[in-house]
């Protein structure tokens, strides 16, 4: 756009009277050009709306039954129960503040057989979870995923015919050994087969990138879904992760260019806290999305007690640096914590402080379960029950799409005070939206530079506001709710 001003400038002659005015800047803190997407794209490592707007998720994992696949047709018991979505589950995510979902499928579910047909019957449960999400304005990140690698010898992810080598035993339910069957022979022979240098590896590589880039053109141009996520923490090297990287990202770009391709460090970084940084850029149209789970699933009763927020910044801090040696938005697709552990409430908390204070969307783990660890927003006793601690200590007010380019944002629970500062983007005429938490009510004012400006109510917990439009400069928007 600048070269175009300049070359208008140079057609109609120096010193023309008619000359036109030079376009204005975005005042984009780098030179690199947005990759448009729909609903949304990547500007400077943030990512963007159609507005131009730099986007914040706050989302929420969701295990759909009839899409998480862990059932099985020879008469084998299910490993678990998995709960039902609907329209009524979509709608209370935004009570509790979400406004985006991350939708595990599996390949199991997607191609069960070899021959190389999509299963029409499993996608439209995809299509329904989808359309649910869509009826609440929730937006949907659909997430290839797996966990022990498949749901014949784990929990779930590729079908029977791509284990290699073949499994030596069959598993059923109840899955009540997760943990021994992540570290098992026939699971990590698998994970070494799909992520080695080796012909077989190259071979399933290949077919699973083919069914992403199926079910990628199938949403290419459904405004719900946001992008896709590679492959559910990879158990593999980063040269591992980078083979396939390179089958995958070259044919989603192609079956669904306007839409987000995220992938994750190793699986390592869950217990860690840190993982590599990238030499270049994956490319467009890319999210980098670790998984934050500090103390989540490692330390003692001890550990968890003396726990404060400074424990929680390293795993963060070194997100946000990982993201930014990818030139990519850093989106947590999960974090989370048993809800009856210690301090969890302050965990919650804590974490979503950091997650504001290192600009990063995130996901959170999980909306509803009724096996395994009972984690999540919900009780289980036989029927759902919201866990009202949770839906408090998870209770923000938040740029979910900020009209400039953000410095810095950050929510005081103590005060019910949100401050978003910002440098002007004069490109920008659509107004910031403030998202605050359904329990925190309406806010009860909003101040642009220290004078007070009005606020829109644009449903479900959005707010709509004015501040900085059509300036290049610095700006601050202070928003307050009455504290809880």
């Amino acid at each position: 756009m600048r070269a175009l001003a300049l070359l208008l400038l140079a057609t109609t002659g120096c010193g023309s009277d008619d000359a036109p005015e030079p376009l204005p800047s975005d005042n984009a803190p780098c030179a690199a050009a947005a990759a448009q997407g729909n609903p949304l794209g990547v500007h400077c490592g943030e990512l963007v709306d159609t507005a131009g707007r730099v986007v914040y998720l706050r989302g929420v994992n969701a295990r759909v039954e009839g899409v998480f696949d862990v059932t099985f047709d020879d008469g084998r018991t299910p490993l678990e129960q998995i709960p039902a979505f609907d329209a009524a589950d979509a709608t209370a995510m935004r009570d509790f503040g979400f406004d985006a979902l991350r939708l595990p499928v599996s390949w199991s579910g997607i191609e069960p057989t070899a021959d190389g047909g999509l299963s029409e019957s499993y996608l439209a449960k995809v299509d329904g979870a989808v359309a649910a999400a869509a009826s609440a304005g929730l937006q949907v990140l659909i997430d290839f995923h797996q966990d022990a690698y498949s749901k014949e010898i784990g929990e779930d992810g590729a079908p029977l015919w791509a284990i290699s080598p073949p499994p030596t035993q069959l598993l059923e339910g109840p899955l009540t050994d997760l943990e021994d069957r992540r570290l098992s022979k026939q699971v990590l022979d698998a994970f070494e087969t799909f992520f080695g240098d080796g012909a077989k590896g190259s071979e399933l590589r290949q077919r699973f990138a083919s069914m992403t880039e199926q079910v990628a053109a199938r949403y290419a141009d459904d405004p719900t879904v946001i992008g896709f996520e590679i492959f559910n923490e990879p158990q593999a090297t980063d040269d591992g992760v980078a083979r396939l990287n390179s089958e995958a990202y070259p044919r989603m770009r192609v079956a669904a260019p306007g839409k987000l391709y995220l992938f994750e460090p190793p699986v390592t970084r869950n217990f860690t806290d840190a993982s590599s940084l990238a030499e270049a850029p994956l490319g467009p149209m890319t999210g980098y999305s670790p998984h934050v789970y500090t103390l989540a699933f490692v330390g003692s009763d001890a550990d968890k007690q003396a726990m404060t927020k400074e424990t929680l910044r390293r795993s963060n801090e070194n997100a946000r640096t990982e993201a930014d040696s990818w030139s990519a938005p850093l989106v947590i697709t999960e974090w989370g914590y048993d809800p009856n552990g210690i301090q969890a409430e302050n965990y919650f908390r804590w974490q979503s402080e950091l997650e504001e204070e290192y600009r990063a969307s995130s996901f959170f783990w999980v909306w509803k379960e009724q096996s395994q660890g009972h984690w999540g927003c919900f009780d289980y006793d036989g029927s759902f029950h919201q866990r009202e601690s949770v839906k408090r200590a998870l209770a923000r007010v938040r740029p979910a799409a900020v009209a400039g380019w953000p410095k810095s944002f950050s929510y005081d629970a103590s005060s019910g005070v949100m401050t978003l500062s910002f440098s002007g983007n004069p490109r920008v005429s659509a107004p910031h939206r403030i998202a605050v938490a359904p329990v925190l009510g309406t806010p009860i004012s909003a101040e642009c530079d220290g004078a007070s400006v009005s606020f829109t109510d644009a449903g479900s917990g959005v707010f709509e506001v004015g501040c900085g439009k059509g300036s290049s400069a610095e700006h601050q928007l202070v928003v307050r709710v009455t504290p809880l």
